[in-house]
């Protein structure tokens, strides 16, 4: 449903100078969000705080960042919590981040799921400590039903391990003649998708990166592009409501080719 600009008004009452809100184009929001959350680190760091303090703080940039983008009706949204690459960090920061994970996925399902949230996993989460994997998954049974915005949280996940494991999968399939019957020049871009953690999902419209940091951080490879691109200077504790519209106002004045030439 598209929102009205009443709706606007309520979600962001309060908007700064610089934000108009009245060029807010209702009928094109990104009906995908994706966001890779920077910079929690060095927003503790230059509060003489220690790490764990950045993530906690992250965590109410996350809460602003789903019921803003719920209550103006975005589709599905991705959130990027735990790459393959970050259990290189130190044992007490990781540690520190799977309680918070389970902590933070207790304290919201109910309300997640009274706002008829779909929460769906993407990553491999049996390499968690079993509190925080089991809090992920009875919050993907819970809210297996709810028919609102898709929020899926890439926990352990690494796009290029994902990539690999379709691949894996897609041969698997082959093999047993379940699709392309052993033949590969029959396979198709579908075939592949289907293999992918992120079957049934559309690929992100928006694809947002805070802290002001140009990487990727092998997140969503194959399915960002053609996703719209933007980069906030903000770390990501400071990112809030109005971070995320100036995200979208900066993705509506973008036209979209898709590789051609219009």
């Amino acid at each position: 449903m598209e929102p009205s600009h009443h709706r606007l008004q309520q979600v962001f009452p309060d908007p700064p100078p610089d934000i108009d809100l009245g060029t807010f184009k209702v009928d094109r929001l990104p009906g995908h969000v994706a966001v890779i959350m920077d910079g929690n680190g060095r927003w503790a760091e230059a509060r003489q705080l220690g790490r764990i303090k950045g993530h906690s703080a992250g965590i109410r940039a996350v809460r602003e960042l789903i019921r803003a983008s719920n209550d103006i009706g975005v589709r599905y949204l991705t959130i990027y919590s735990f790459s393959t690459e970050n259990w290189s960090r130190p044992v007490d920061e990781v540690q520190a981040l799977m309680l918070l994970f389970a902590k933070t996925m207790a304290a919201e399902l109910e309300p997640l799921y009274d706002e008829d949230v779909r929460i769906r996993i993407i990553g491999d989460i049996s390499a968690l400590p079993k509190r925080t994997a089991n809090i992920f998954k009875q919050a993907v049974e819970k809210t297996c039903d709810n028919r609102g915005m898709t929020l899926t949280i890439a926990v352990n996940y690494g796009s290029r391990q994902e990539i690999l494991q379709a691949a894996r999968i897609l041969v698997a399939k082959s093999l047993a003649a379940e699709v392309g019957a052993k033949d590969p020049g029959s396979l198709t871009a579908a075939d592949f998708e289907a293999c992918l953690d992120t079957h049934g999902l559309p690929d992100p419209d928006l694809l947002i990166r805070t802290s002001g940091e140009f990487r990727l951080s092998n997140f969503l490879l194959y399915q960002i592009a053609y996703s719209e691109v933007y980069v906030s200077p903000v770390l990501w504790p400071d990112f809030d409501r109005y971070e995320l519209l100036r995200a979208i106002l900066a993705y509506q004045g973008r036209e979209r080719r898709y590789g051609g030439l219009r």
